[in-house]
């Protein structure tokens, strides 16, 4: 009886410390995560001309791998207000393009700005060779 006890308390003891280890010590695996990569925020605000003759200013961010290296090219310094990314001047340029003349309503919709990021998207990989995953927009305002 001693012994059913005892194995009885070893059992406990170990599921413990299991579930202490699962909910407390262990850290969060990459597969629990809601964003697979890692959030780059194109650090220099967007002021967009709209279709029809209203403006929006915007903060871009990229969902990048995890092992994207967001670091300049070799030998340059970004330009003031510029970040890291290594191609961030050609994926400006590309926000630029692909949100002049835009319909405001796609951006105060929610629906029309899931389009506007999706097809951001398509540009930025087909155009630059940032391998972004996602577009986020983090700031808009639509006057």
């Amino acid at each position: 009886m001693k012994d059913k006890k005892k194995l009885i308390a070893a059992v406990l003891v170990l599921v413990a410390v299991a579930a202490a280890y699962k909910f407390v010590l262990a850290a969060p695996s990459d597969a629990d995560a809601r964003i697979h990569g890692q959030v780059y925020v194109l650090p220099k605000e967007f002021l967009i001309n709209l279709a029809d003759g209203r403006f929006a200013k915007l903060t871009v961010a990229l969902v990048l791998p995890s092992d994207e290296k967001v670091e300049p090219e070799k030998g340059t310094t970004p330009p003031e207000g510029f970040g890291p990314l290594a191609q961030e001047g050609a994926v400006r340029a590309v926000v630029t393009d692909v949100m002049t003349d835009s319909a405001a309503d796609d951006l105060i919709d929610k629906a029309g700005r899931a389009r506007l990021r999706k097809r951001l998207l398509r540009s930025v990989r087909r155009e630059t060779d940032v391998k972004a995953k996602k577009v986020l927009f983090t700031d808009v305002a639509v006057q």
